[in-house]
């Protein structure tokens, strides 16, 4: 299994547990994104920088994943994309990504994306906590322990 990690909005809580995890499985990790982005030193790491533009690193990821590998976004028409290569995605948050969920999650996206297309205003996401750093690190460790035993 191969991780891949969504470079773009990247909580900065959640480099150090992503580190610790890919340290101690020696976890094959690749980062892609439109810019320098750093979780820490390790030889199991290696960083992709694509060009700028929307989605770029989004299509570099799904080219590269295939079934069983773990994405790491909060993006989720990407996430929608590896699940059905049967990857597996976690978000920031901790919420994982399946194929009895995605559908429904992407519909509610498209639909808040229409809205605020349309001129509503919209509250934004709410500011990432500790809490959510310690949901997703519940999450990632249990997804890791399923997959890696």
């Amino acid at each position: 299994m191969n991780l891949y990690i969504d470079g773009d909005a990247l909580p900065k809580l959640l480099k150090p547990i992503m580190l610790r995890a890919i340290e101690r499985l020696s976890l094959s990790t690749v980062i892609v994104a439109n810019k320098r982005i750093s979780i820490g030193e390790s030889e199991h790491i290696t960083l992709i920088i694509v060009e700028q533009g929307a989605d770029v690193a989004d299509h570099r990821i799904v080219e590269m994943a295939v079934e069983g590998d773990l994405v790491i976004t909060a993006d989720i028409p990407l996430a929608d994309r590896v699940i059905d290569k049967g990857a597996h995605a976690l978000d920031h948050r901790g919420t994982l990504f399946t194929r009895e969920n995605i559908k429904q999650l992407l519909a509610v996206r498209n639909l808040m994306e229409e809205i605020r297309n349309s001129g509503e205003i919209t509250k934004g996401p709410k500011p990432f906590t500790q809490k959510d750093a310690h949901a997703f690190a519940n999450e990632f460790n249990a997804f890791l322990g399923r997959r890696l035993k």
